[in-house]
């Protein structure tokens, strides 16, 4: 479109637009707005994101003009140049554009028209990060192609096709293609040979991968997709949970489901948890290319996010920290969360560093290993090997010394030839969040250092292990009293110590305040499916779906958003839960788009649930057995050693309140001797744990937190970000699924 304007025009629209500064800083401004309108009713929306968290030097955005302005008289600007030439005229009616070129920090886009006028200020940070995370993680080694130390890299393209329906993806040539493609026909009912390009770039100084249904040779912008699309997100994620300080490896995106249905398929390397096991940075990861997926391929409808292990626990922590990313997630082998299990693998290193070694134990006191022993009573499980795997697969991601990807031995800590070196532990990675060390505890190589280390947010000061176990009578006195005297704890490198350590403050109330402890106080705007299987020993406790649902219900009072699909196949619960839940999902969150009613985000997710879902029991193979849940018999649910000390099935306790030792409370059959007696006086002098009140500085999570200042200097512990601007990110998802804690577009209709 070729639009005429005069002199005059540009001048008067010149004397309109503030310019703004481009400082190199990374900012979240809380003077961004929507759009200042004049009377005629004139709008700019920020489609693609929140305006004052926009990257990449880009921008997706609307413009309503009031009823019967002709577009061919409206002109848009960005800092006082023209860009009219990059708006075109959409469906809905209004005038869309990818505006490109702004500057690091405050931008000006305006939009006149005769009679009015209409301006928004957009923030703008690097491609490369940071966005809300905080200073980046250094060293850091980018992949080889990259361009720049924040790791950038032009996109690359490749194509892969189905033969059949049930082929695998082949390798697809666009120049060169094959005789027969299959054909897919999407949810929308448009049919098309199903070939999929996947695009594989860099943001945040790692990798993203967005597949597609695609026919080559044919146009696609976000202002026109291919009609195949049809405007829903899934993210896959990894599993684990660690840290590399280097550019790892998107998760998969080929999935056929989804694809063969027009959902984009999209994931980023940050958002696998065994590369990055840090909810800020996973959630910046994800804002930034849901922004991206959005201004280069098409608004979205609603986003679901799925995992197993780790990649349960990205989804489910980010969807109550950072409300809105996600409209559904599907947990498989759940965890709710990394800090509040935390204390169920740190229990597990100190006890089996007890257990394992006779020579601690005081005369008279032995322990039976195995299935139903002793050490499993404590423990929680039916045998101590769940311990055991845990520790094996897990323990060493809390290391400091751990050799983690992306270190070398020249850069990375070693508290005698290094201490100054990159600390590979999943509590360092995260220091923007957890906060420093205070100075009180300072080691001598904090001292010298300057600096303190990442604060431990978990505890055992208090907790009496075995404690159910000898309630039971399983273990004895002396057992009970000697394993406590001698469990101890950890240091600032976790190196076991004789005393038990407290978990270090702010860090223990960060971890609630970051959703590091997910407290699920927002997850209620979330709809939940987890597939659920038995666990025999593996460390994916099937306790896990129910300690989330219990904090659903200690939270909201209910756990209606929530179903968990059980079944007899290890951890998974059926070889068909994924399929079965994600089209479960697809029916749900659909529901809930057209729900137009002023009833609350949680509401719609509750009243508009399809009345044939629900908790089920599957066979194994696909078929449902009966709604409702299988049971202990199928999915049996064992506990932890807090459990077995007394801690609620929520575990997110990570710090008890203490009470008086009491003679009198129970102890099970066998009474202490006054010799054991005054052995538990001397070890719990302050008290033992009570778990009828909640754990010290326990408190909800705020959404939407920033752990970066407008400069780009970190704010320790998080600060809450303003509220979105009206009808910034409208692009994220339909209107019924905004609400005031999305983070995006609240009440925008």
């Amino acid at each position: 479109m070729k639009v005429v304007f005069s002199l005059t025009t540009v001048a008067l629209l010149s004397a309109l637009v503030t310019l703004s500064g481009c400082g190199e800083s990374s900012q979240v401004s809380s003077s961004s707005s929507v759009s200042s309108p004049d009377a005629g009713g004139s709008v700019i929306k920020v489609v693609s994101n929140r305006a004052d968290l926009i990257s990449g030097d880009d921008v997706l955005i609307d413009i309503v003009a009031p009823a019967g302005t002709d577009t061919g008289e409206i002109t848009v600007t960005l800092n006082g140049g023209d860009v009219t030439g990059q708006f075109s005229p959409t469906s809905q009616g209004t005038w869309r554009g990818l505006v490109t070129g702004l500057a690091r920090g405050e931008n000006t886009i305006a939009a006149l028209y005769p009679g009015g006028h209409a301006s928004v200020k957009v923030t703008n940070h690097p491609n490369g990060g940071p966005l809300i995370a905080g200073p980046q993680l250094q060293p850091w080694t980018c992949q080889k192609g990259a361009v720049d130390a924040q790791c950038n890299q032009v996109p690359t393209f490749a194509y892969f096709y189905k033969a059949s329906a049930n082929s695998n993806f082949l390798a697809y040539d666009p120049a060169n293609p094959p005789n027969v493609v299959a054909d897919t026909t999407t949810d929308q009912g448009v049919t098309v040979p199903f070939i999929v390009r996947v695009e594989t770039g860099y943001q945040d100084r790692d990798q993203y991968q967005i597949a597609v249904l695609y026919q080559p040779g044919q146009p696609w912008s976000a202002e026109q997709p291919q009609p195949q699309f049809n405007h829903k997100m899934l993210v896959t994620h990894g599993v684990s949970c660690g840290v590399e300080y280097e550019t790892g490896t998107a998760p998969d995106v080929t999935d056929s489901v989804g694809l063969g249905a027009g959902f984009a398929v999209m994931s980023t390397a940050l958002d696998f948890s065994g590369h990055n096991c840090n909810i800020a940075l996973q959630a910046e990861s994800l804002i930034m290319a849901k922004e991206y997926l959005i201004e280069h391929y098409g608004t979205l409808r609603y986003t679901i996010g799925a995992g197993c292990s780790g990649g349960s626990l990205a989804i489910q922590w980010i969807a109550n920290a950072y409300p809105g990313i996600y409209q559904g997630i599907l947990p498989t082998c759940s965890f709710p969360d990394a800090w509040s299990i935390a204390t169920q693998f740190a229990d597990y290193h100190l006890l089996l560093a007890y257990f394992g070694d006779p020579s601690k134990w005081g005369e008279g006191v032995h322990w039976s290993a195995g299935v139903g022993s002793d050490e499993a009573k404590v423990e929680g499980h039916k045998s101590t090997q769940n311990a055991l795997v845990s520790e094996a697969a897990q323990w060493h991601v809390a290391v400091p010394t751990d050799d983690c990807a992306g270190t070398t031995e020249q850069n990375r800590y070693n508290p005698q030839t290094n201490p100054g070196g990159a600390r590979c532990s999943i509590q360092d990675a995260a220091i923007n969040l957890f906060g420093p060390r205070p100075p009180a505890l300072w080691t001598d190589i904090e001292k010298t250092l300057g600096r303190g280390f990442a604060g431990f947010a978990v505890d055992n000061v208090g907790v009496e292990y075995g404690l159910g176990a000898l309630r039971e009578g399983a273990i004895t006195p002396d057992q009970f009293v000697d394993l406590n005297e001698k469990i101890g704890g950890l240091d600032v490198d976790t190196n076991p110590i004789p005393q038990r350590v407290p978990a270090v403050e702010p860090a223990l109330s960060n971890a609630y305040r970051s959703g590091l402890i997910n407290e699920a106080n927002n997850l209620d705007q979330t709809a939940i499916i987890d597939c659920r299987g038995p666990d025999p020993g593996l460390f994916h406790d099937a306790y896990r779906a129910f300690a989330l649902r219990a904090r659903l219900d200690r939270e909201h009072g209910s756990h209606a958003n929530q179903l968990i699909w059980e079944g007899s196949v290890v951890i998974m619960a059926d070889l068909a839960c994924a399929h079965n839940s994600f089209v479960a999902m697809d029916r749900w969150l659909a529901a809930v788009e057209q729900d137009e009613t002023d009833l609350s985000l949680a509401q719609k997710i509750v009243a508009d649930k399809p009345a044939d879902l629900g908790d089920a029991c599957w066979n194994g193979n696909g078929g449902k057995l009966h709604d409702g849940l299988c049971g202990e018999s199928v999915v049996p649910i064992y506990g932890t050693p807090r459990t077995v000390a007394g801690d609620a099935i929520t575990v997110d306790t990570n710090k008890c309140q203490l009470k008086p030792l009491n003679r009198s409370d129970d102890y099970g059959p066998t009474p202490f001797t006054d010799a054991q007696w005054s052995r538990m006086q001397a070890l719990f002098r302050d008290g033992v744990c009570d778990y009828s009140k909640p754990g010290v500085s326990q408190q909800p999570t705020i959404p939407w937190q920033t752990y970066q200042n407008g400069d780009g200097s970190v704010i320790y512990g998080g600060s809450a970000l303003p509220p979105p601007p009206e009808g910034s990110g409208a692009g994220w998802s339909a209107p019924a699924f905004r609400s005031s804690t999305s983070g995006v577009a609240p009440g925008e209709s």
